[in-house]
């Protein structure tokens, strides 16, 4: 696990050293361990490390075929050890026993297809010198992250963002299309950044560089629409635990400690399950909560660590803990608004105390449709039934339900409902109900002089068009899950992960989002995940029925927030307002002043609860004051 950056120089020139190991530096904390260099010509190679497998022989940047071929990588490879047996069996010769030098060995033998071999985490810089060919590449999923900015000098990349701005000639100038879509979605999407000069390599891509010209391609897709892998349920449960045990097995092979982050769910009690069944030793598990019991799973995390003897750890975020919100900015490098990334980062802060490796459930939720909007938006296409007439009523009638219902609770479902069925379209329903500000309060949010920077479009909502559009097939859950999978998974969550794990130097692996388990589930009907209107995640849950307690088989989904709307009553309130409305706030020219006084008001009185429109509000101020102004 890494940190990488580099650099060529469309003109021939050798980049500057200094300027090189300053890009570096700034990802010292993704890898403490070890720092390496090259240079060859135009083209300039850093990486951080992170020491986790080959601690002897793993520094880089590793070379391979007398130096033709160079290589930084960040992430793991699960299959390297098969993956080098085959290649050794070819006549390919290893100086080392780390997984990045096999990336080298099949990229000599398959050029850029070496990435259709790989399982695992990953972005890599690759420097083909005979071809003079620069390769980025990023996993499928979109694990590890890699940004990369063009100008007419050269084109540059880094783990993270801060690092492109160590060259000279980046524009800091800021894309304001991305603050509408953050505002929506609480985070901003690839192949967007912040930044109108840097891009996300998407996950699943690769971009070439040669010959003076770079073009980006797809070379991995969900399989949406191939044949059942099997028309058998109890074949198919069978199919899933094999794959789960495998994925997680894979997982656990490392040489520092590794341990697991265990939240009391579903997904994270099953990767522990089979983590038991695979150790020798009990197993390290990681839980954190809260004072306020109905935020706190730790209840839940406890039952499953007792009935496996995990050697279990506990820790409680309390409110003057957002204290540390002004180092989160930073770490995350552009506005990010996912409020659970507070707790995100102190469960791995006190887990890297412990262990270098931590396995969490992530992914389970949009494989096997985990989330509530699931069953609203299967709940929509049967209210369309419903006479339209009846259906105004209905919706007019939501307007006599009281505002200030905090968020997941009954009166707050059936609002956000009502609302959101009221659209014919999809995209449009599921921001409606997954979305911070909607079209109409960002209307009355906006300053005139934005609004005309925006052009008048709504970017959030094209963009879960074209979300829709890729998914659309004859599945309707599975087309949902698939959304999901490639905006919200990878642009929300795999962001939180990795820097939450990063910022502690610790390293997070995914096993269900293990790609080959990944393709497997998508082979399956919807109707296996989502059964009727109340089994979520039903063949994962059966195929892992007896390794799961009762009150954890049997609960709903809790989802991973914190009690913002009261800290914002009280521990956060002069902290919201010290920030978000300070003149030098108010001077931006993003937003109207009366309107943000207005939902503050309305907060603080409890006559709504817009603590999420709040968070991002906030954050999206400490971005500015601690990337841009520091």
């Amino acid at each position: 696990m890494c940190g990488i950056c580099g650099i060529i120089h469309k003109d021939g020139s050798v980049p500057v050293p200094g300027l090189l190991q300053k890009a570096n530096a700034l990802l010292t904390h993704r890898g403490p361990d070890d720092e390496g260099y090259y240079v060859d010509g135009p083209v300039g190679l850093a990486m951080r490390r992170l020491a986790i497998i080959d601690l002897d022989t793993g520094h880089q940047p590793i070379s391979y075929d007398d130096g033709a071929l160079w290589v930084v990588f960040n992430g793991e490879i699960y299959n390297f050890l098969e993956l080098r047996s085959e290649l050794a069996r070819r006549g390919h010769d290893f100086k080392t026993k780390t997984d990045t030098e096999v990336i080298l060995a099949l990229y000599k033998e398959t050029g850029v297809n070496c990435v259709r071999h790989l399982r695992g985490m990953f972005s890599f810089a690759l420097w083909d010198k005979r071809n003079k060919r620069l390769v980025l590449a990023r996993d499928r999923i979109g694990k590890k992250p890699l940004v990369y900015a063009e100008t007419s000098a050269y084109l540059s990349f880094a783990s993270e963002l801060r690092s492109l701005f160590a060259w000279p000639g980046l524009s800091k100038e800021i894309d304001p299309s991305a603050i509408d879509e953050y505002l929506t979605l609480q985070y901003i999407p690839a192949p967007k950044t912040i930044y109108r000069g840097v891009k996300k390599l998407p996950p699943g891509h690769v971009l070439v560089y040669e010959g003076g010209r770079s073009t980006v391609r797809r070379y991995w897709d969900l399989p949406l629409g191939a044949p059942p892998v099997t028309t058998d349920v109890e074949e198919a449960k069978h199919l899933i635990r094999e794959k789960v045990v495998e994925a997680v097995r894979l997982r656990m092979i490392s040489d520092v400690p590794l341990g697991a982050f265990l939240s009391g769910g579903v997904d994270s009690s099953i990767v522990v399950a089979a983590m038991s069944g695979l150790s020798e030793r009990p197993v390290r598990t990681f839980s954190i909560g809260f004072d306020e019991s109905e935020f706190s799973e730790l209840p839940f995390a406890r039952t499953l660590a007792e009935r496996y003897g995990c050697d279990h750890t506990e820790f409680i975020v309390k409110p003057h803990m957002a204290e540390v919100l002004p180092k989160l900015a930073w770490h995350y490098g552009e506005p990010y608004a996912d409020s659970s990334a507070l707790p995100s980062y102190y469960v791995a802060r006190e887990t890297r105390k412990s262990v270098t490796v931590a396995l969490n459930g992530d992914g389970g939720d949009e494989n096997f449709a985990g989330y509530i909007r699931y069953f609203a938006m299967k709940a929509a296409r049967v209210y369309d039934r419903v006479p339209r007439p009846l259906r105004r009523l209905l919706e007019a009638g939501t307007e006599y339900l009281p505002e200030g219902s905090a968020p997941f609770g009954a009166t707050w479902r059936i609002k956000r409902f009502l609302r959101s069925a009221a659209f014919d379209d999809a995209p449009r329903r599921y921001l409606k109900m997954v979305g911070y500000f909607t079209e109409d309060q960002k209307r009355d949010l906006y300053a005139d002089g934005f609004k005309a920077r925006l052009g008048g479009e709504d970017f959030a909502r094209r963009y879960m068009a074209a979300a829709f559009a890729a998914a659309a097939g004859p599945d309707f859950t599975n087309s949902l899950l698939a959304v999901d999978f490639k905006t919200y998974l990878p642009e929300c969550l795999m962001v939180k992960m990795d820097i939450a794990a990063m910022a502690n130097s610790l390293e997070g692996r995914s096993p269900f989002l293990d790609h080959e388990l990944v393709e497997l589930v998508y082979r399956m009907p919807g109707d296996w995940k989502l059964k009727g209107f109340r089994g979520h995640k039903w063949i994962m849950k059966e195929a892992f029925r007896n390794e799961l307690p009762p009150a954890i088989f049997n609960r709903g989904k809790m989802g991973f927030g914190i009690p913002q709307d009261r800290w914002f009553r009280g521990p956060l309130k002069s902290f919201w307002e010290g920030h978000v409305l300070s003149p030098k706030a108010l001077s931006r020219g993003y937003f109207m002043e009366g309107y943000l006084r207005r939902i503050w008001q309305e907060h603080q009185t409890g006559g709504r609860d817009h603590s999420y429109r709040l968070w991002a509000l906030m954050m999206l101020e400490l971005w500015h004051e601690e990337c841009l102004e520091k």
